[in-house]
């Protein structure tokens, strides 16, 4: 189970990153409205809108899980690295 520190900074990540991605919430409204005019509906807007936003959602998400696993990569290998030394000093001995 992850610490509370690590929960805690994966929701700041993902909110971060969700706030902070735009490119597929302005796609689907650029795709939008055309479709919207042409159909004279604001359907189409409604689809592309959420479905951009919820794009850009999982984009971040994933870029701060991916994050996490790199940062957490690097911890165990520290430890590691760590642990070898230890021993390697206390084998010497």
């Amino acid at each position: 189970m992850a610490a509370p520190e690590n929960v805690k900074h994966l929701e700041e990540c993902s909110v971060a990153n969700a706030m902070g991605t735009w490119f597929f919430s302005v796609a689907g409204a650029l795709v939008a409205i055309p479709v919207g005019i042409k159909r004279k509906s604001l359907a189409p807007l409604v689809f592309f809108g959420t479905t951009g936003t919820m794009l850009d959602i999982i984009m971040g998400i994933s870029q701060c899980e991916r994050e996490h696993a790199e940062r957490q990569a690097k911890l165990l290998e520290a430890q590691a690295s760590a642990a070898d030394t230890s021993f390697t000093e206390t084998s010497q001995s």
